[in-house]
């Protein structure tokens, strides 16, 4: 007797997903509750469990297809299969070798016990990976994957392209770029993930919808930086968690959007909402692109439970497992290229907000200080909004409200 198992509800307004990858093939053994595939949302990734125990039976969809909530995905067949195999070593061998004869006959004899182990074959890599290791040429089954389950993630692939190459690659890329020689220019088509699609949509209409315009500044992270030198190991033994730079930003942030309430509002039709909260969006990297998880209530925190909290989302948007209303709502987004070396940027509001903070790269500049030229570590702030609610005398004292906190600390104790 075969189960069924349909895509689930996968949250307010979202009615379709894409496969991003599937877990688990025909043939293998499933846990019940085990993730069997992974569905690309317009937010999150989203892992779908199995309802039994038993052997994974035919796909219904293939990688790269839409499906509707509800839609059959695939089947679980029950039997004795499921819940005797895990038992002998051996039994899960037989699976890997039906794909073998896909890869490379060279690397999958090389790399022989590694394939059945990653489970990693190109059927089952996520868009993102495929990508990578089409880019850089590094043979999957020769990498280790860190990733849930010991899957492999696009991270995997990079690190392993920088790393020299072993002994064992290098007997059989040798024909490789001889073809590559041969055949000239190429391109490459890779159907955009659901998430990018999203973005894409989101940010375009933004610019439709939005008179936007963006307001520059600098600020001299001084203070910060020598606060952070001081303190950072007693934050860490105390907290748990490092002291990074946006934790002094996002309370920054706060402090000024009390007081310029507009840069924390809306516009909802011909009315404007005003929020007395700050849940305030931030930009974190993950292995499909940014995410933006929400802080709420972020000025009720301390710059602590800041850090506590953008670290926790950086972890889980690496591994995947953020939730869908954990990026839902949001009054003000921050996002920081300077991690990626930004010196200046003009970024794109997140409708409905009507502002975002765009932090840049840190680097010593020369700067006049009671009439003498000295260096400071100086930053470039760039606020772009929506000119339809917010004017430039406020983003203007919105940036520095922030510029003040940001070079003397003391006024975000004091709520000054």
């Amino acid at each position: 007797m075969a189960t069924e198992v349909n895509v689930p509800t996968l949250g307010e307004s979202i009615v379709e997903a894409t496969v991003g990858e599937w877990l688990k093939q025909p043939g293998d053994p499933v846990k019940a509750d085990e993730p069997i595939v992974s569905l690309e949302t317009d937010k999150v990734a989203v892992e779908v469990p199995s309802p039994v125990a038993g052997v994974m039976g035919q796909h219904a969809v293939a990688v790269g297809d839409n499906v509707a909530v509800g839609a059959l995905l695939a089947t679980i067949e029950a039997g004795g299969a499921g819940a005797a195999t895990p038992t002998p070593a051996p039994a899960p061998a037989p699976a890997p070798a039906a794909p073998a004869p896909t890869l490379a006959s060279s690397p999958a004899a090389t790399a022989g016990q590694q394939a059945p182990a990653s489970g990693d074959t190109p059927a089952a890599l996520s868009p993102s990976v495929r990508r990578a290791v089409l880019e850089t040429g590094v043979d999957p089954a020769t990498v280790k994957g860190t990733g849930k389950d010991g899957r492999l993630t696009k991270d995997d692939v990079l690190a392993a392209a920088a790393t020299p190459a072993a002994p064992a690659p290098s007997t059989e890329p040798v024909p490789t770029p001889s073809v590559a020689a041969s055949t000239g220019r190429k391109e490459e088509r890779v159907r955009m993930t659901r998430l990018r699609q999203t973005v894409a949509k989101r940010l375009k209409d933004a610019q439709n919808t939005a008179a936007m315009l963006t307001t520059f500044n600098d600020v001299d992270m001084s203070a910060v930086i020598e606060a952070r030198t001081k303190y950072k190991d007693l934050f860490e033994k105390k907290h748990g968690v490092r002291l990074g730079f946006m934790g002094f930003f996002v309370k920054a942030a706060c402090m000024a959007l009390k007081d310029v309430p507009a840069v924390n509002g809306q516009i909802d039709g011909e009315e404007i909402v005003y929020h007395d909260y700050a849940d305030i969006s931030v930009a974190v990297s993950a292995p499909q692109g940014l995410v933006v998880p929400v802080i709420r209530d972020a000025d009720q925190l301390s710059v602590a439970g800041i850090e506590k909290t953008i670290g926790d989302f950086g972890k889980r948007a690496k591994d995947g497992t953020l939730k869908m209303e954990e990026m839902k709502g949001g009054t003000f987004t921050i996002s920081n290229g300077g991690v990626f070396g930004s010196l200046m940027s003009t970024p794109i509001i997140n409708p409905p907000q009507s502002a975002v903070l765009g932090l840049h790269r840190i680097e010593d500049r020369p700067v006049v200080r009671d009439g003498q030229v000295v260096v400071r570590p100086m930053m470039y702030l760039a606020l772009s909004y929506d000119h339809r609610l917010i004017d430039g005398r406020e983003a203007v004292t919105f940036l520095v409200a922030l510029k003040n906190a940001i070079e003397d600390p003391t006024r975000i104790l004091i709520d000054l």
